[in-house]
C-alpha cells in the first residue's frame, strides 16, 4: 500500500507540473492520467481509476485519428476496469473496440492480437460464457504458434487460460492437461525458479486439489511458494496465493490449525499492502471464515464472513456471482446458530444470484430452494 501512495503522489506532481506548463487537454496530460488511473487499480479504487482512464480517452478522442493505437490502449484500460468491477456488457464493449482499431491498423496475425483475444476471452470467461472464451482464447494460441518460436513463454498464457475454463466446468483432466503444457513449455526456457513458473505450479495444484488428490497439489503449491520466497520480499502480495492455497488443502485434510495459520498469514500480508477494502481482501477473510467454522467457533466465523461481504458489496455489482461465497458462508452460519429468519434472509439472496448466473435446473439452484423450505418450516 505504501509504495501505491509515493506513486500516486510522484504521478500526481508530474501532473500538476503539466498542467502549469502546458495547454488545457495537451496530448501529454494523458499519460499522467492514465499512469494515476493504473494505481487506482492496482489499489481496488476501480471507480477513480475508471475516471482518469475516461480523462486519458477523451483527451485522445480530440487529439488522435479514431483508429490510433493509443486508443486502443485506452479501450483495454476502462474494458478491464469494468471487468474487475464484474460489468461484463461494457468491459467486452470496450475489449472489442480496442479489437476493431487494431484489426484496421496491424497485420491479421500480429502478436498485439493474442493480448486482445485474451482480454475477450477472459471477459466471456467472468460472464461463464464458457465456449466464446475458449475460442478467443484458442484464437490467441494459433496466432502466438504462427508468429512465436515452438516454446516461446508467451505461449504458456492461452494454455493456462484454456486451462482456467477446463477447471471451472469440472473437465479436471483436460485443465490439468493444459496447466502442464504451460509448466513444460516455461521448463524449457526458462530457469528452475523463475517467476514465471508460478501460475502454472499453482494451476495444477490447485486442480489436484479440487480433485481431492491433496497428496499430489501440495508439493506443486510448496514449490510455487518456494519460488516467490526467494525472489520476492517477505510481506510481497504475490506471496498471499501461495499461502492462501496452501491453506485451502490443510482445511480440506481437516488440519484446521495449519489452516489458520496459512490463510492468516496470507490476510496479514494483504492488509500490510493493500487499502482496507480492496477486492483481493475479501478471499482470505472467506476463507479464515470457514475454518472457524469447520471447528464451531460460528461467532469468530460470522466475523470474517462478514467482512468479507462488506468489502466484495463495495467493489461489485449487486448480483455479481464472486458474492456467491460470502452470501452461502453467512446463511450457513446463522442456520447453524440457529437464527432461521437471518438464514432465511441470506439464503434468498443467494438465491436470486443463482438464478441469474446458471440454468434453473443446475443442482445448485435446486438444493437452495429446497433448503429455503426447509428454513420456513422452522420458523
Amino acid at each position: 500500500m505504501g509504495e501505491y501512495s509515493k506513486a500516486l503522489l510522484f504521478y500526481e506532481k508530474a501532473l500538476e507540473i503539466q498542467q502549469k506548463t502546458l495547454p488545457p487537454d495537451h496530448p501529454h496530460w494523458a499519460g499522467s492520467y492514465n499512469n494515476i488511473g493504473e494505481i487506482y487499480s492496482h489499489m481496488g479504487q476501480h471507480s477513480k481509476a475508471l475516471s482518469f482512464y475516461e480523462k486519458a480517452f477523451e483527451i485522445g478522442q480530440k487529439s488522435l485519428p479514431p483508429n490510433h493505437p493509443d486508443l486502443a490502449a485506452s479501450y483495454i484500460n476502462i474494458g478491464a476496469v469494468y471487468h474487475r468491477m464484474g460489468e461484463y456488457s461494457k468491459a467486452l464493449s470496450f475489449c472489442n473496440k480496442a479489437f476493431e482499431i487494431k484489426q484496421k491498423s496491424l497485420p491479421p496475425n500480429h502478436p498485439s492480437f493474442v493480448f486482445s483475444c485474451n482480454n475477450i476471452g477472459n471477459v466471456y470467461h467472468g460472464m461463464k460464457e464458457y465456449s466464446k472464451a475458449v475460442s478467443f482464447y484458442q484464437k490467441a494460441l494459433e496466432i502466438a504458434e504462427k508468429t512465436l518460436p515452438p516454446n516461446h513463454p508467451q505461449l504458456a498464457g492461452p494454455y493456462n487460460n484454456i486451462g482456467n475454463i477446463y477447471k471451472n466446468i469440472g473437465e479436471y483432466p483436460n485443465a490439468l492437461s493444459c496447466y502442464q503444457k504451460a509448466l513444460e513449455i516455461l521448463q524449457k526456457t526458462l530457469p528452475s525458479n523463475h517467476p514465471d513458473l508460478v501460475t502454472p505450479y499453482q494451476n495444477i495444484g490447485d486442480v489436484y486439489r479440487q480433485m481431492g488428490v491433496h497428496l499430489k497439489a501440495l508439493p506443486y503449491l510448496d514449490k510455487a511458494l518456494e519460488i516467490e520466497q526467494k525472489m520476492l520480499p517477505p510481506n510481497h502480495p504475490q506471496l498471499a496465493r501461495s499461502y492462501s492455497n496452501i491453506g485451502a488443502i490443510y482445511g480440506q485434510t481437516g488440519e484446521y490449525s495449519k489452516a489458520l495459520s496459512f490463510s492468516e498469514k496470507a490476510l496479514e500480508i494483504l492488509q500490510k499492502a493493500l487499502p482496507p477494502n480492496h477486492p483481493d481482501l475479501a478471499t482470505p477473510y472467506n476463507n479464515i471464515g470457514a475454518f472457524y467454522e469447520n471447528i464451531g467457533e460460528y461467532s469468530k466465523a460470522l466475523s470474517f464472513s462478514e467482512k468479507a461481504l462488506e468489502i466484495d458489496k463495495k467493489s461489485l455489482c449487486p448480483n455479481h456471482p464472486d458474492l456467491v461465497t460470502s452470501y452461502s458462508n453467512i446463511a450457513s452460519l446463522y442456520y447453524k446458530m440457529k437464527r432461521y429468519s437471518e438464514a432465511l434472509s441470506y439464503f434468498e439472496r443467494l438465491l436470486n444470484i443463482l438464478q441469474r448466473a446458471l440454468p434453473p435446473t443446475h443442482p445448485h439452484i435446486i438444493i437452495v430452494k429446497e433448503t429455503i423450505e426447509f428454513i420456513k418450516m422452522k420458523l
